[in-house]
């Protein structure tokens, strides 16, 4: 009680003294007043009394703030005289009263929270508010009482202890407004101004606050019941009413805790307030344009969307409360759409919000009077003030404001179509606080407003851009505000995914990156007589704008970027954290570059229109595009050409092919050319027939009178010019019109309707085209029109209206503007005319699309997706290159330079991180070129700009270096001519400053060129030098020291190109460079750390590239080359390598490569040395190098240097003698390659002794793999295919035999003799491990050695090779046969005497022999272990022989033959070689001899003539001597193998001993039984030997059909056959047929084949008569005594058969026996006779037996 007393005391009885102390107050008119005053007055005393309270002055506190309820019930009748003092006329009083009740009130001691008792359904606050609004009376107001007025107002309305709502809000807000307005007092007005911007504050942070407060309670008391729930889960179903009980208690504590806390808010809230209007009050002078502390209401809650779920009582107090009336304000600003507007809003609070935020927006909407405003008018000054506080309602919308229903409806319907008027205002202020909201409204509200942005983009801000008239301030406004947008990444991305891939909307990212383009280009339309500096700020503006929406992608697509220097070892992956840094960055979203107030929109509200929000997908809208763009396509092409347009469409199946789907599109695609629609409708073929018909029956024409359907008929197409066209148009609306309207009562049938459409159109035209001179009148108008309802008329009236209408308004097509034309300005007056017309034209074009997008619910699509960078950037990075290339071209600014270069880094970041080659490339050699260091820039050119070109280009190489792929060439080709330049600007090597050209036709011009750097210009110089600075150059190096971090990919394509620009700086003829050569060394170093797989390819490239510098002429370069391979090689082949491995083996194959390729000997002796070292310091590391290493020194082995033959060999020796013996099995993979090695150091012809060594270690290679042959079964990476037990073959045996033979058939005769006979000591040595098919690929081996000679050669080696080789080969492999021949002869016999077969066919004497000598030493020495099919083969053979040798053309030569030119038998034996003559000097044979002796009597000039004219008949004779001879050699060779070798002769040298001892007897026996233990016959059988017999004696009768032709002898005599010596066969005929009869001889007296002797005896006989035939035919008596010996041996066996067997044989021959006696015969012979003659007598019985006996020991020689 004692407080209140006081607050009355200080309040109420100091105003009401105040009051009455007035000398106003004793005016007649102020009577009530001073009564009222008075009387409460005294009632206060009273009280007072009461209370005991006497000394009023006792306390000078504060009162506080009341809270009984004793003094709500007094508070009326305090009011009365303060209501009363308002009402009064004098100013001072009503400030008094004012100031009392503001006090009051914000004391919280008068709330005015009772019904009004003057007005029911009121309260007493809003009766309080309106009488201290009646206060202000206008613009005549006294300025105490306005600031008084203005005070109290806002006490009332941001007071938490009174609630004032929906039309007594309106009231105050609407008097502060009206005392801005009205006051003529500055500091009144900016008072009023502020004081509204706080009132506003308030009004939208308590409705935000409340619902955060609901959403909280709401929340608190979910987690109550689900508490509850949970408890009564854990209890028994018998729980007693405790827990009930207690619920109310909870829910009042949790109610009591939210309603403190709100009131310790609002405790602060105040206290706030009353220092922020204190603040406003003083310091008003300075005028805020900005919007005041709106801090409170920053508040944003994610609990929005809960706190318009749950429905909260309509007022907090607890009086209990009353229906409020709503006022007739309330009534006025709700009347249009609302009639449920209280349904929409869950708290009151909501709805005070809208109805001032509507008022604002209609009070924005009036429009300005006519021609240029005064700024000081009200109605600029109220619209100012108006988008003012709309503006900063927006700025701090919170959540209830941004998704709720209602306020959205008012941005759409009130606001954006105000804008619409506003953002073309002439007003630079308004125009600016346009831009403000627009850009507010894109910031909170753009998923609402999908439609209204584009209008305000499409119509408004990119019109004033493109325009020409425009003004500099609207254009620059304009893209300050774009600058804004253009750096939210979220704003930027949504702008592309909502309306350029929207198939109905305008595609605004790519105008608008084309407009900025184009003004940062500076080929903007700017308007009539602009500053340069103003151009060049609305350029660097327009810079800043793309670069801004770069750097948005790039902020977009951040996390699809990895910074090579963010990774920390090589190639791996990312350490984790970053990752999840990464994806904590992901979700907000901040441009960098951009302003800090940045339009992050308003994604993370939740919104209420949960149609709105649209998930996307990047391959979605991908199509969409794709699809948009086709569509465009296609309307630009119906456009120009309709049924093409058409066509296409359909083509692309997205146009239907029905008539009806084709109008259909018509009438909805706005794109499309009205005039083109009008000529395709009214076209006469079937196809615009359909459609047109189609057209117009989609139109309905119900209840239109026939203007206005005519109207609306031509709304959507312009009417063609054409009267047929018109026609058919008019006739199908007609019908169509009587068919939507059957029931009209004016129009008789369709043709009136017809007849008067046309003349509607013919009316328009005549009074509305300027064309038109005299006027059609209304009279005109109704005559033309008579008698066309059936002969009948319309009715005047009818038709009177109808003119009327058309004179007034034109019929037009929809939506068409009348924009004036292109027109040229010639002055700023005319500027201004074309501006405001355009303006207009531009604003009605807005508004009405505005309008007519107010009510469409459009979906918004928030863009989270980082792909979609991807197509935003390919479809503009055409216009940004544009606009950087052109701005660092001309411009030397500093400013725009930066800003260029900025946007062409970020550029080239999007184009990597989406691996868009093409554009990367084109954004990469821009850069390039214009750091003028490129090929075709000269130097001296260089400026400021270039240095920062160049910084950028490294920056870039070094931030980018991973995803640059192709680009680092152009790069890496800079950084080699920046070194040239820092060369230049340091004065090392002026000669270059001509610059680098490109093509080598220019470089002889360099030359003269030689500049001195002290004659360029300075700034040029400066430039130049500047290349070298420290910067540049540490950042340089940082590009080749940072490599280690680029990732597998990119660091090959970085060596690549590294690799490609040191061949051109090698490449140049004058002054070769290896500045990339040693940074290609310096990278490997750095990089050799990588990964393996890495490494290797990276090496790929670099080995390749030392292969090519490794054999560059200048042996500089080279030797420069080789060294650092050798510092690489040194430094990887330490650290090793893993069995099955290959890298050292890749590493150091370019080594082999230029010792393959380099002929220049310093470079070869360098690669031999360096490996030698290698070898020496490292061979406990190397591995699979091995290969290599053997590899360079087989590359040295074939040199004429002795130095590095002598080296490698040196080397090679070490390796085998020693490490092979240590390290076998690690290095057992270049097993193969050693030997390679080795046997091409025995193949060099001119270091024998190195050749005879190599062979020596060969040899010690055989022990290697003989002891260890298990090793090369385990090495078995190469040889999957190869069995285990096979591997030690292919991998060691075979590669060792296999060069060996290789050495045998290419070195001199001393090597490959010591080659032949290494060979085979090692086959015979070891080659009792080898498997049988191991032998057979041997062997293959070993006949090479005779097939190298197949082919007829035309030098004179071929002989002696044939005499010495492969005689000694031949008599090995025999050798080796015998050895191994259990293996062997089942495998290879066949092939064996194949190879004899062809050696005897050589015209070789010697091998010739040699065959037939190995023939017979092989069965001799094997013949016991032949089985039957052996003998098969081994006769079959020898046939084989026998038939090839036969020298049949010693029967059939013929001199003419040579001369007539045929091709003799010569060239069918041997082809055409030359000098085979030679062979059979050298040959042993007696036939030979002769041929010899022949050759050397001819005198010296017939030769001369034979060698021209009969030289095939030479190579013929000498060819046929061969056969002789190996006929010869066979026919011994049999005898040798049958009997033993020596056995026939010396039974020959028998017989005819014991003719001449006649003890025949005695001694046959004896040898017959010694013979019969040698030879093969006893394992040759009846049929094998009577084969060989068959063939011996075929041999036989060509010998005597020779001897016999005595005519062809003598021709061959002559032709210098066998030389002097008339040629015979006779050796041949005597020892074949002395063989057959001693073969049959045999066998007819063995045992064991008596099964054949009837066959024998038979043969026998013949062949025994044919033999006595042919003796006595024969002539000369040489040629008898040849015989001698075979009569010996026929008499002296059939002498010594049985008495029977001789009988028959005798028998036969008898008659011839005795004419042989005729000849003079030897002794011998004769006693043999005469013996066998003497048997006859007793085996006939002719005489006793007895005397045959005697006779034959008496009978002497």
């Amino acid at each position: 009680m004692q407080k209140n007393l006081k607050t009355k005391e200080m309040f109420i009885v100091r105003a009401l003294e105040k009051i009455l102390s007035d000398k106003d107050i004793k005016r007649s008119h102020h009577s009530q007043l001073k009564r009222a005053c008075e009387v409460a007055l005294e009632e206060i005393k009273n009280e007072l009394k009461d209370g005991g309270q006497v000394d009023p002055t006792s306390s000078s506190a504060l009162p506080l703030p009341k809270n009984d309820a004793a003094n709500v019930i007094t508070a009326e009748k305090y009011f009365l005289p303060f209501e009363l003092a308002c009402q009064s006329k004098a100013s001072r009083i009503i400030v008094t009263a004012l100031d009392c009740l503001q006090k009051l009130i914000a004391y919280g001691h008068l709330t005015g929270n009772i019904p009004d008792s003057t007005t029911p359904g009121k309260y007493l606050i809003d009766r309080i508010v309106e009488t201290i609004c009646g206060c202000f009376s206008g613009p005549q107001t006294d300025e105490g009482v306005q600031l008084q007025i203005i005070k109290a107002l806002l006490t009332v309305v941001t007071s938490q202890h009174v609630e004032v709502h929906e039309g007594t809000v309106l009231l105050a807000v609407r008097t502060c407004y009206n005392i801005y307005l009205a006051s003529k007092n500055l500091i009144n007005q900016t008072t009023a101004r502020a004081t509204l911007t706080q009132m506003l504050n308030v009004i939208f942070m308590r409705m935000e606050t409340q619902a955060t407060d609901d959403a909280a309670r709401f929340k608190t008391s979910l987690e109550v019941t689900e508490q509850l729930q949970t408890e009564e889960r854990h209890t028994h179903d018998d729980v007693t009413q405790q827990p009930e009980d207690q619920l109310p208690v909870k829910e009042q504590e949790n109610l009591q805790n939210a309603v403190e806390s709100e009131n310790t808010n609002r405790e602060m809230v105040r206290s706030m307030l009353d220092n922020i209007v204190d603040s406003v009050v003083t310091g008003c002078e300075a005028e805020s344009r900005s919007s005041t502390t709106g801090a409170e209401s920053g508040g944003d809650s994610s609990l929005a969307n809960e706190s318009q779920n749950e429905g909260s009582q309509q007022n907090q107090s607890e009086t209990p409360s009353i229906t409020r009336v709503p006022s007739q304000e309330s009534m006025d600003t709700s009347n249009d759409t609302d009639t449920a507007v209280t349904a929409k809003f869950t708290h009151i609070l909501q709805k005070d919000a809208f109805l001032v935020f509507r008022a604002l927006c209609k009070l924005s909407m009036k429009p300005l009077p006519e021609g240029q405003p005064d700024p000081k008018s009200h109605e600029l000054r109220s619209k100012i003030l108006s988008l003012h506080l709309l503006l900063s309602i927006l700025q701090n919308a919170g959540p209830v404001f941004r998704a709720n229903e209602m306020f959205v409806t008012a941005i759409k319907q009130y606001l954006c179509v105000a804008l619409s008027k506003n953002g073309v205002s002439s007003v630079p202020e308004v125009f600016e606080l346009s831009l403000a909201i627009f850009l507010a409204l894109l910031s909170k509200f753009k998923m609402h407003l999908k439609m209204q942005i584009e209008v305000f983009f499409k119509e408004i801000f990119l019109n004033i851009l493109e325009t020409s008239s425009s003004s500099f301030e609207h254009k620059w406004m304009v893209i300050h505000a774009l600058t804004r947008i253009c750096a939210d990444a979220q704003s930027v991305v949504d702008i592309y995914v909502n309306y350029d891939c929207d198939l109905s909307a305008a595609n605004l990212f790519e105008r608008l990156v084309n407009d900025l383009s184009k003004i940062a280009q500076g080929r903007q339309a700017l308007e009539l007589g602009a500053t340069p500096n103003q151009e060049k700020s609305m350029r660097i503006r327009g810079l800043e704008c793309l670069v801004s929406i770069l750097k948005c992608m790039v902020e977009w697509s951040k996390d699809l970027y990895v910074n090579p220097n963010s990774q920390t070892t090589l190639g791996s992956e990312r350490p984790a954290k970053d990752v999840e840094a990464d994806s904590s960055t992901k979700t907000s979203i901040q441009s960098y570059g951009g302003s800090s107030n940045s339009l992050n929109s308003g994604s993370s509200i939740p919104s209420s229109l949960n149609n709105r929000e649209v998930l996307d997908s990047p391959e979605q809208f991908e199509v969409q595009k794709h699809q948009k763009e086709i569509w465009e396509t296609g309307i630009t092409l119906f456009n120009r050409k309709p049924k093409k347009g058409i066509q296409f469409l359909q083509e692309q199946r997205l146009l239907g092919s029905s008539p009806m789907e084709i109008a259909e599109w018509l009438h909805s695609d706005e794109r499309l050319d009205k005039t083109g629609i009008g000529d395709f409708l009214g076209d006469n073929d079937d196809l615009s027939r359909e459609v047109m018909y189609a057209y117009v029956d989609l139109m309905n024409f119900s209840n239109r009178d026939i203007v206005s359907a005519l109207r609306y008929f031509l709304e959507g197409f312009r009417l063609p010019g054409e009267a047929q066209k018109i026609d058919r148009l008019m006739e199908k609306f007609a019908s169509r019109y009587c068919e939507c309207n059957p029931n009209n009562g004016l129009f008789a049938s369709a043709d009136t309707a017809y007849v008067l459409a046309y003349s509607v159109i013919m009316l328009t035209t005549d009074l509305h085209s300027p064309q038109v001179k005299s006027k059609m009148t209304k009279e005109q108008y109704i005559r033309l029109n008579r008698g066309i309802s059936d002969s009948k008329d319309l009715p005047e009236e009818y038709l009177s209206s109808i003119y009327d209408e058309i004179a007034g308004h034109e019929i037009k097509m929809k939506g068409t503007v009348n924009k004036p034309g292109k027109q040229l300005i010639s002055s700023e007056k005319k500027r201004r005319l074309l501006w405001n017309m355009e303006m207009e034209a531009i604003s009605a074009a807005a508004k009405n699309l505005m309008e007519s997008v107010s009510h469409v619910q459009a979906p918004f699509t928030s863009a989270k997706h980082v792909e979609h960078v991807r197509p935003m950037f390919k479809m503009a990075w055409t216009p940004f290159l544009a606009a950087f290339s052109v701005g660092l071209q001309d411009c030397d600014d500093p400013e725009i330079a930066s800003l260029c270069l900025d946007g062409i880094r970020c550029a080239i970041r999007i184009a990597c991180i989406f691996h868009m080659t093409l554009e990367r490339d084109a954004y990469v050699q821009a850069l390039a070129r214009f750091t003028l260091l490129t090929a075709n820039s000269p130097i001296t050119e260089m400026k400021a700009k270039n240095i920062d070109t160049i910084k950028t280009l490294i920056t870039v190489a070094h931030t980018d270096g991973n995803y640059l792929g192709t680009s680092w060439l152009d790069i890496v080709k800079c950084i080699s001519q920046l070194e040239l330049a820092q060369l230049v600007g340091t004065g090392v090597r002026p000669q270059f400053i001509s610059g680098p050209r490109a093509n080598h036709t220019d470089y002889h011009h360099s030359d003269p060129l030689k500049l001195n750097l002290s004659s360029l210009d300075p700034s040029v110089k400066e430039s130049i030098g500047e290349t070298s600075s420290q910067s540049v150059v540490v950042a340089v190096d940082r590009i080749f020291t940072g490599s280690t971090r680029l990732d597998g990919d990119a660091i090959v394509d970085f060596v690549r190109a590294l690799c490609q620009v040191s061949l051109d700086e090698l490449a140049h003829p004058s002054h070769p460079r290896m500045f990339s050569l040693q940074k290609i060394v310096e990278i490997s170093y750095y990089n050799m750390g990588r990964i393996r797989l890495q490494w290797s390819r990276i090496w790929q490239v670099l080995g390749d590239h030392f292969n090519k510098v490794g054999c560059s002429p200048s042996e500089d370069i080279a030797f420069f080359a080789v060294d650092s391979l050798r510092q690489l090689s040194m430094k990887f082949i330490e650290k090793g390598e893993f069995a099955n491995f290959r890298f050292q083996k890749d590493f150091l194959r370019p080594f082999e490569h230029i010792m393959k390729k380099n002929r220049s000997p310093t470079i070869r002796d360098m690669v031999v040395r360096c490996i030698a070292q290698m070898v020496n310091s490292q061979a406990n590391n190397i591995r699979s190098g091995w290969k290599n290493i053997f590899s360079v020194f087989h590359l040295a082995a074939s040199d004429h240097d002795e130095a590095i033959v002598e080296m490698a060999f040196q080397t090679t020796g070490k390796i085998i003698n020693d490490l092979y013996a240590k390290n076998f099995p690690i290095m057992i993979d270049s097993f193969q390659d050693a030997v390679k090695c080795l046997s091409e150091f025995a193949c060099n012809a001119s270091f024998p002794d190195t050749s005879m060594e190599a062979i020596r270690l060969i040899r010690t290679c055989a022990k290697y793999v003989d002891e260890k042959p298990q090793l090369f079964a385990e090495y078995n990476m190469e040889d999957i295919n190869v069995p285990v037990e096979d591997r030690v073959w292919v991998r060691g045996w075979f590669p060792l035999l296999f060069e060996l033979s290789c050495i045998v058939s290419r070195c001199k005769l001393d090597v490959r003799t010591r080659g032949l006979t290494v060979l085979f000591e090692i086959i015979k040595t070891y080659g009792e491990a080898f498997r049988a098919h191991w032998w057979k690929d041997l062997f293959q081996v070993l006949f090479r050695i005779f097939d190298n000679m197949k082919l007829p050669e035309q030098h004179t080696e071929k002989a002696e090779w044939m005499t010495t080789t492969c005689n000694h080969a031949l008599y090995a492999i025999v050798d080796v046969f015998t050895q191994y021949f259990d293996v062997l002869g089942p495998l290879l016999l066949e092939d064996l005497y194949t190879q004899l077969h062809w050696c005897v066919q050589q015209d070789n004497e010697q091998l010739a022999r040699s065959g037939t000598n190995c023939l017979e030493n092989l069965v001799n020495s094997n013949g016991l272990k032949f089985s039957d099919s052996t003998w098969e083969k081994t006769c079959q053979c020898m046939l084989d022989i026998f038939n090839c040798t036969i020298p049949h053309a010693l029967l059939s030569w013929r001199p003419e033959d040579a001369r007539e030119g045929k091709e003799s038998d010569m060239d069918i034996i041997t082809g055409n070689t030359d000098d085979t003559n030679h062979i059979l000097q050298r040959s042993n044979s007696s036939y030979s001899v002769q041929s010899s002796q022949s050759s050397s009597s001819v005198p010296a000039e017939e030769i001369t003539l034979l060698r021209s004219k009969a030289n095939s008949d030479q190579r013929l004779f000498q060819s046929l001597m061969i056969k002789c001879v190996v006929q010869l050699e066979l026919i011994q060779t049999i005898d040798n193998i049958v009997f033993f070798p020596a056995t026939s002769r010396k039974e020959d040298q028998e017989n005819l001993a014991l003719a001449q001892a006649d003890m025949l007897h005695v001694e046959a026996g004896l040898s017959e039984q010694q013979r019969e233990e040698q030879g093969m016959y006893r394992n040759l059988s009846s049929r094998h030997l009577l084969l060989l017999t068959d063939c011996l004696l075929q041999s036989h009768r060509f010998a005597k059909a020779f001897n016999s032709n005595h005519e062809q002898r003598n021709l061959l005599w002559k032709a210098g056959f066998k030389g002097g010596v008339k040629p015979n066969l006779l050796k041949q005929e005597t020892q074949s047929l002395a063989c057959v009869l001693r073969i049959l001889f045999k066998m007819y007296s063995d045992e064991t084949r008596q099964e054949a002797w009837p066959i024998i005896q038979q043969r026998l006989i013949s062949v025994c008569h044919e033999a006595f035939e042919y003796f006595l035919c024969l002539q000369s008596e040489a040629h008898r005594d040849a015989w001698t010996c075979l009569l010996l041996l026929v008499l002296t066996r059939i002498f010594k058969m049985s008495d029977e067997r001789f009988a028959a044989h005798t028998s036969s021959y008898y008659p011839m026996l005795c004419e042989v006696m005729c000849f003079d015969l030897k002794p011998e012979l004769r006693s043999v006779l005469r013996r066998f003659f003497l048997r006859i007598g007793p085996v006939f019985n002719i005489t006793p037996n007895t005397k045959t006996t005697s006779a034959a020991v008496t009978v002497g020689p």
